[in-house]
């Protein structure tokens, strides 16, 4: 099965893709939160997608908060325009694991900041199948 990863944004929104086998997730790209459903549902077709992994920034305490509310919000206009099931992830400090991967890189922080939604959304996707491989 084919997972399509998101890191939903206000500015931009980072894809990854996992292997047929479930077993590495790699990032694979930042698209502009301009008319992303569009966007992503090229994605899907291209890429064979099966199902959808949405990270859900929720805050230390387990608490929704605002961008949280943002996220499941873009869920749902998901769910209405795309026929995939959709999952979610917790994506708590996978910013700051992308930001570590990107430390050592010797890219400008222009560059740096547009791989970060991408490689995040790839450490929510390996979390996620991480954790399905466990269970």
């Amino acid at each position: 099965m084919r997972y399509l990863a998101i890191d939903y944004g206000n500015k931009r929104i980072g894809l990854a893709i996992c292997d047929p086998d479930e077993t590495i997730a790699s990032p694979l790209t930042v698209i502009e939160n301009k008319k992303p459903l569009e966007q992503i549902a090229r994605t899907i077709e291209s890429e064979d997608v099966d199902a959808i992994v949405i990270g859900l920034p929720l805050n230390m305490d387990d608490s929704t908060g605002p961008q949280a509310k943002l996220t499941l919000k873009f869920a749902e206009q998901l769910r209405k325009n795309i026929d995939l099931p959709i999952h979610f992830q917790d994506e708590r400090l996978t910013s700051f694991a992308a930001d570590e991967k990107l430390a050592s890189a010797e890219l400008t922080t222009k560059k740096k900041k547009k791989l970060r939604d991408a490689i995040a959304a790839a450490e929510i996707l390996q979390a996620f199948l991480d954790q399905k491989k466990q269970n």
